[in-house]
């Protein structure tokens, strides 16, 4: 008989390993004997659509959701949805009506941002976390309580700066989001920054780095460095760098002489 601490340790094992949610509310047999679908070689450039055709759609396995948007038709309504926003409220109100990203099916909440929507510190993270899934907000966990710390550091309470991610749905088992994630999310983001324009912008993490300021380096090599972040319909650009993020740090204590220094570069950016 398997005792009560033996699948205790078994559920902490899996929660020790990110696996702390299921997915679909009935069981699939992946080793099950299916028809797999046919798969049409793609023949376009890079940058285009492969319009190979099919004569039948794929089949469907049990449990399996329901199609969604293609990538392409996902990203132009998330323009078309961003752009008619004249503020936070009614950002949030078309992200909540948004429907062509998938990892809105197995979050718990929508995770958006929190602070002064005219903060002059803008912070952009990678994606929520459980606690900000189940709370429905960014940086609540113990990265949020690390972020806390390091503005108290600099003179600088929560509430004055504005957070948020580059994605706004938890990804299972926080893995890192995919590239069609980042970009469905984007066109919101780049809204965000736009309504909210800060002094400072800063990138914590290396997704969240790669994805708004374009940059293809670590964050080790990008941090203590400064770049410019602006879209078509900014008047001006936007002072930008990167950090490690707090959840990085939480791991590697050895890197916070590092933040540290990045901190007092936001601090004499910002008294410029």
């Amino acid at each position: 008989m398997t005792s009560h601490a033996h699948v205790k340790g078994i559920l902490q094992w899996h929660i020790d390993a990110g696996v702390d949610e299921t997915v679909g509310e009935t069981p699939v047999n992946r080793f099950e004997l299916v028809d797999a679908p046919v798969r049409v070689p793609a023949t376009s450039s890079p940058g285009q659509s492969n319009t190979a055709k099919r004569s039948s759609p794929p089949p469907t396995r049990p449990g399996d959701a329901p199609a969604g948007p293609s990538g392409e038709e996902a990203v132009k309504s998330a323009y078309e949805l961003a752009e008619k926003a004249s503020d936070t409220d009614e950002l949030r109100a078309a992200l909540e009506q948004f429907d062509g990203c998938a990892l809105q099916k197995t979050a718990t909440n929508l995770v958006f941002f929190n602070g002064d929507p005219k903060a002059k510190l803008m912070f952009v993270g990678e994606a929520p976390g459980a606690q900000e899934d189940r709370q429905g907000e960014p940086f609540v966990g113990p990265s949020g309580a690390l972020l806390d710390k390091m503005l108290a550091s600099i003179g600088i309470e929560r509430s004055e700066v504005l957070v948020s991610n580059t994605v706004f749905w938890r990804p299972p088992g926080n893995r890192t989001p995919t590239p069609q994630e980042t970009a469905v999310c984007m066109p919101f983001m780049e809204r965000l920054i736009e309504l909210v324009d800060p002094d400072v912008l800063v990138t914590l993490g290396g997704p969240a780095s790669k994805a708004l300021l374009g940059e293809t380096q670590g964050v080790g090599r990008l941090r203590g460095r400064w770049f410019t972040y602006e879209t078509a319909r900014m008047s001006h650009p936007i002072d930008a760098t990167a950090m490690f993020h707090p959840a990085y740090l939480l791991r590697t204590p050895s890197q916070k002489r590092a933040a540290w220094s990045d901190l007092l570069g936001i601090q004499d950016k910002l008294s410029g």
